[in-house]
This record gives C-alpha cells, structure tokens and sequence, in this order.
C-alpha cells in the first residue's frame, strides 16, 4: 500500500513538473517593439524589429541600415529565428530569448556576419 501511495505522489510530481515546463515555453511572447543593437566587422548599427507572434509563427518588420523589409520567423522554447531581405542581402538573425532580452548571431548573406543583442520596449 505504501508503495503504491508513493508511486502516485511521484507520478502526480513528475505531471506537474512537465506542465510548469510547457506552461513557461509558451510564456514567451515578442510581439512589440525591439532596438537591437548589431556588431560587425563592417560595423554596428541600431536596427528596429516590430514583431507579432501567433503561437511559433512571426511576422512584423526591420528598419535600419539595410532599409526596410517584411521579417518572417519561428519562436520554439527560447529559440528565435528572423528572416528578412534588406536589398539583395538575405538576412537571418538566430538567437534566444530571456524576458525582454534576446541575443544570437546575424548572418547578412555573402557581407558577413556579427551578433546581435536586443531590448523589447515597455508597452
């Protein structure tokens, strides 16, 4: 009897534990306004993402050196992927995301690449 009384606490903890995972992976939302701010060896510059996040998916726009351009991207757990052309430059921005934060790596096509760090503006 104690075993089993034990079996089911351990099962009722591990459930719990896995959906206070789930529900902090879905926690994440970077639908706003972010400055980021992008170091390269061709130099740095201040871009502008606007963002709209509907579950994985994200949409929104990119202004900075490049101009502007329409942004695509997927969000899994803390991962973050932004695509863009600014010209003829394909660029994608890979990284995390921690609260308002995010940082990763910018690749802008055969022009190099750097890194890049980001704030979310309060709403």
């Amino acid at each position: 009897m104690k075993k089993l009384i034990l079996i089911i606490s351990l099962t009722a903890i591990a459930i719990l534990l896995n959906s206070s995972v789930s529900i902090q992976a879905q926690a994440i939302d970077v639908s706003g306004k972010w400055n980021m701010k992008v170091e390269s060896p061709a130099g740095t510059g201040s871009p502008v993402f606007v963002l709209k996040q509907s579950k994985d998916s994200i949409s929104g726009t990119y202004a900075g050196q490049l101009g502007e351009a329409a942004v695509k991207g997927t969000i899994k757990d803390k991962e973050i992927r932004l695509e863009f052309k600014g010209g003829e430059v394909a660029c994608v921005y890979t990284g995390t995301v921690d609260g308002n934060t995010m940082k990763g790596k910018a690749v802008f096509g055969d022009l190099g690449e750097g890194t890049f760090t980001g704030m979310k503006e309060a709403k």
